[in-house]
């Protein structure tokens, strides 16, 4: 059994600190500390672990057996572009940008046009926000569903529910929420996430 070890980790921009600080030292940011338990693996166990067979293996690439290039195509044709002719099933896309450029106004329009169960999730803005935005930009009627949480295991509990074909998750700090993530450093506003 390894050690475990408490550090305190800047949600904004990262550091980490050995005690709990009401204002970052690094970017200035006042509350945004959060405590990370990190586990130190067991003395000697990092050394062998190379020597295991049971982790991943090397592949030919000729070897590698191509499934189909099966993509959504979405009704945006110039988002479908950028995406490489649309979305990958199982695909992960980080939209990011400056704070309003359109960044949720875009995937919320593709939410409501796709044609798809698509589940939307929202860290930031609340349902009535979300309804005004999509009653500007879209009267059709979709199989759009609003989800406000920022805690993924809520979230993938109702994802699991709802079993939809799409879904898009927004969070200024997109790691804010995934336990041990909150130090690892990322662009302000990434997001298919946000």
């Amino acid at each position: 059994m390894g050690k475990v070890k408490k550090v305190f980790a800047c949600s904004n921009c990262g550091v980490t600190s050995p005690k709990w600080e009401g204002k970052c030292h690094s970017c200035g940011e006042w509350n945004t500390y959060v405590e990370e338990v990190l586990h130190k693996p067991a003395a000697g166990t990092e050394r062998q672990s190379w020597r295991d067979d049971s982790g991943p293996r090397v592949v030919r690439i000729q070897d590698v057996k191509e499934v189909g290039n099966v993509r959504l195509v979405l009704p945006d044709s110039e988002f479908n572009r950028v995406l490489g002719g649309g979305l990958v099933s199982g695909s992960i896309i980080l939209i990011g940008g400056q704070p309003g450029i359109g960044k949720s106004t875009l995937l919320l329009q593709v939410a409501l046009q796709s044609g798809r169960t698509v589940l939307y999730v929202s860290g930031e803005e609340s349902e009535e926000q979300i309804k005004m935005r999509a009653s500007r930009i879209s009267q059709a009627d979709s199989g759009c569903y609003l989800l406000t949480e920022t805690q993924m295991p809520a979230i993938l509990s109702q994802a699991k529910k709802l079993g939809p074909d799409l879904g898009c998750r927004f969070n200024s700090n997109p790691f804010s929420s995934v336990s041990g993530l909150a130090s690892r450093k990322c662009l302000p506003g990434a997001g298919m996430r946000r």
